[in-house]
């Protein structure tokens, strides 16, 4: 038996970044993956355009150090689609982690594994048994985190979990059905948990021809273009060198039969949803292939019998943990009318217990009609973005099993909830806060349960190589100097956050905010000269003798700028980077 102070389970991305954390923090870590690739959403799985934390005040912690190093390694940059401000190649963003874990003396990484039995006695995970190529091993822990994107570890505990949905009546969600409903409509027998995809990966080749731009794809895809047109529903999701991300939720290759079987305990079942899955995806592209004259066509980006199709699914929802408390659709929406965030976790004494931050603006992927969803969106930048929302540690651990910390979509919430919670940039940041606590307990000889939440704030906040934000600030970017003492400012008074920390333009406690063209320069910049137009609630635009350009910003000072002053007809000195896919400039900088 080979003993580890943590072991991690799963290839989620929530399961590296838990993995490297943990490590990094001191603690003796085993890695044990399913697959050959470690990064789940962000590379194996192939979803290369990441949602939410687009702001540079949500770039923090392993997110933010991840999407720093992307726009490093990536030649071209990473503005090259209309659904994400980033797009990148999977074998850039497992190269990244690789070479992370590699750097790593205490983090060990076993690929290739397949969880056999999970050992618990008292409420603890003693060990867990693993089959690899040379035979079955058995490793134990002080602490085992579940990283996988379906709760794998989590099942094979006595950890209580759900799966799928909740009724209206039990948390009082506005966007729940009602248990009238649960028990009485078919459909929600027939779709317990949203609809996952099995992303394939497509190549441009060249320009689309005028006489295929309003080609309709073939049954069962026909309707899959009729909103946006068969050239926007195909650079959705570009990426650099023309590669494709196909993973189109409009008539397209979301999955929607038969998905109980992701937890069935027979593997052939589990078998059969995945073919049917990777059949329907490579169906899709080649339809669109076909309409489009060839325009697109597979891709190769990973490894494998087919190069374009992605090593694994992209499950939009797991079994998720009844944790110790459960962050529920009123915990992601505004505190009231205009509000900018959620509400903030605080304590019996008054404590707040955040320890990660979210901001995607809720998506659920249902076959039919969209889901009605309680907006929680704001007009940001010139752009929509979602409202900013607190999760707290006691989400991520229960009382049943005491060492158990969740890393990835198992979290204790929601099923409506989930909708919000599930995206990389968070899961990222839900992982090194799994691997922090982990490691934290592994140091002091304590429950996971027993570490003091403010401890973990601190050493998130002061995180030597990717410091993590707690609390949902605004005002200053990442790259501020002054980021983590507005950090610890709102930890010592939370209720006092909206009225320093959140409106535009106001002094805020002698911290200096961010200049107009403070932020650090990036590559691909270019220097604009225009004249501006459009005002906060329409979007703007930057008008020269040549061209016009939809402009927007990722930066709070530039956001407040254009917000507070009509500035419409002025000419302008900008630095900002061109996307033509969006079509917009991203505004890093006013130089006058």
């Amino acid at each position: 038996m080979t003993h580890r102070d943590v072991v991690v389970w799963g290839g989620g991305c929530g399961g590296v970044a838990a993995a490297l954390q943990s490590a990094r923090s001191g603690a003796v870590t085993t890695l044990l993956t399913p697959g050959p690739w470690l990064g789940g959403m962000v590379s194996s799985a192939g979803v290369c355009a990441p949602d939410g934390h687009e702001l540079s005040c949500w770039q923090t912690g392993l997110w933010g150090a991840f999407l720093r190093q992307l726009e490093l390694e990536e030649p071209t940059g990473l503005d090259h689609n209309w659904v994400s401000c980033f797009g990148y190649r999977p074998q850039t963003a497992e190269q990244i982690l690789q070479g992370w874990v590699a750097a790593e003396p205490k983090l060990e990484w076993r690929a290739n594994c397949r969880l056999e039995q999970v050992h618990c006695r008292q409420g603890h995970i003693h060990s867990v048994q693993i089959l690899k190529a040379d035979g079955v091993e058995t490793v134990a822990a002080e602490v085992f985190i579940d990283g996988s994107d379906l709760g794998d570890l989590l099942a094979q505990t006595s950890a209580p979990f759900r799966w799928g949905w909740e009724a209206k009546e039990l948390w009082d969600e506005p966007s729940a059905p009602e248990q009238s409903r649960l028990e009485n409509q078919t459909f929600f027998q027939r779709q317990p948990v949203q609809s996952p995809t099995w992303v394939v990966m497509g190549q441009l080749h060249g320009e689309l021809a005028q006489q295929h731009l309003n080609a309709i794809p073939r049954a069962p895809f026909q309707r899959s273009t009729a909103n946006f047109g068969l050239e926007k529903t195909v650079t959705y999701g570009r990426l650099p060198g023309g590669l494709v991300m196909v993973n189109w939720p409009l008539k397209g290759n979301d999955w929607h039969n038969g998905l109980g079987r992701a937890i069935s305990a027979d593997t052939q079942e589990r078998e059969d949803l995945a073919h049917e899955m990777q059949r329907h995806s490579k169906d899709f592209l080649a339809a669109l292939s076909e309409c489009s004259g060839g325009w697109i066509g597979p891709g190769n980006a990973f490894p494998g019998e087919d190069p374009s199709l992605a090593l694994m699914p992209y499950w939009r929802e797991s079994r998720r943990l009844i944790g110790r408390t459960t962050v529920t659709e009123r915990d992601l929406l505004p505190i009231s009318k205009g509000a900018l965030r959620g509400p903030i976790p605080i304590d019996a004494k008054g404590r707040c217990t955040s320890i990660a931050v979210g901001t995607y603006a809720n998506d659920h992927h249902y076959p039919g009609e969209d889901w009605p969803l309680a907006p929680k969106s704001v007009r940001w930048g010139g752009r929509w973005s979602g409202t900013p929302f607190c999760i707290p540690f006691d989400a991520l651990i229960c009382d049943s099993v005491a060492n158990l910390v969740m890393a990835e979509k198992g979290v204790s919430v929601s099923h409506m909830a989930n909708g919000a919670t599930r995206l990389q940039p968070l899961i990222l940041n839900l992982g090194q806060v799994a691997g922090l606590a982990a490691a934290l307990s592994v140091r002091q000889g304590c429950a996971i349960g027993d570490l003091a939440v403010d401890e973990i704030q601190s050493a998130l906040i002061e995180e030597p190589q990717a410091p993590a934000a707690v609390l949902p600030i605004w005002d200053w970017p990442h790259w501020h100097p002054h980021w983590a003492e507005a950090q610890k400012q709102g930890l010592a008074q939370p209720d006092q956050l909206d009225a320093w920390a959140e409106l535009a333009g106001r002094p805020s406690r002698d911290l200096n905010q961010p200049g107009l063209n403070q932020a650090p320069n990036q590559r691909h910049e270019i220097a604009l000269n225009g004249v501006l137009t459009g005002n906060a609630a329409e979007g703007y635009e930057l008008k020269s003798a040549d061209e016009s350009w939809p402009l927007i910003t990722l930066e709070p000072a530039i956001h407040h700028w254009l917000a507070s002053t009509d500035h419409s007809g002025q000419r302008l000195n900008l630095r900002g980077i061109k996307n033509p896919w969006g079509p917009w400039v991203r505004i890093t900088g006013v130089l006058d």
